[in-house]
């Protein structure tokens, strides 16, 4: 009897840590919205660009406004920092019936990610990166589309990376 006891209690631990309580809980603290409104803007910006036209013609240091979706990886925001990467809206990610537990990696095209990509910093007014959750601050999760307001800066790679100072959540379709 004691041994089929330990064994259920191992079953249910399994369990437990196979959960997506990280996801859940994030997924929470997005729902709840906002806690910092300094960043967002309260109405979206016009003129906003997609990602993936904004690497082709946007040049460094240029004033910029992108509209992205949250993901690109398994993990798109970044540990401590306002910072996340975005991906052109064009590009589909992996539906609900496909069985993938983390659409927004974007698993069933990342052939089409690596153009249309950009890492977004969430900066204060000296431009030095705002520390914390984005998630948190910003009120967004992984899939969220976002407009974003800031300055373009490009690595020798061509990667984009935006120093952003606004920040607007779409509503959830």
């Amino acid at each position: 009897m004691k041994m089929v006891k330990w064994m259920l209690i191992g079953v249910f631990a399994v369990f437990a840590g196979c959960s997506n309580s990280d996801v859940a809980q994030n997924s929470e603290s997005a729902a709840n919205g906002p806690t910092d409104s300094k960043y967002v803007a309260a109405s979206e910006p016009a003129g906003a660009m997609p990602v993936g036209e904004a690497r082709e013609a946007v040049e460094d240091e240029q004033a910029v406004t992108l509209v992205g979706t949250i993901g690109g990886s398994s993990e798109p925001f970044v540990d401590g920092l306002a910072a996340f990467t975005i991906v052109d809206p064009k590009v589909p990610y992996c539906s609900p019936d496909e069985g993938c537990p983390t659409p927004w990696d974007y698993c069933c095209t990342q052939d089409q990610v690596k153009e249309n990509i950009a890492t977004v910093k969430v900066v204060g007014e000296s431009g030095s990166p705002v520390s914390g959750d984005a998630r948190q601050l910003l009120g967004v999760k992984e899939l969220s589309t976002v407009v974003v307001e800031g300055k373009a800066k490009r690595d020798d790679q061509g990667n984009l990376t935006i120093a952003a100072t606004k920040v607007f959540v779409r509503p959830s379709e």
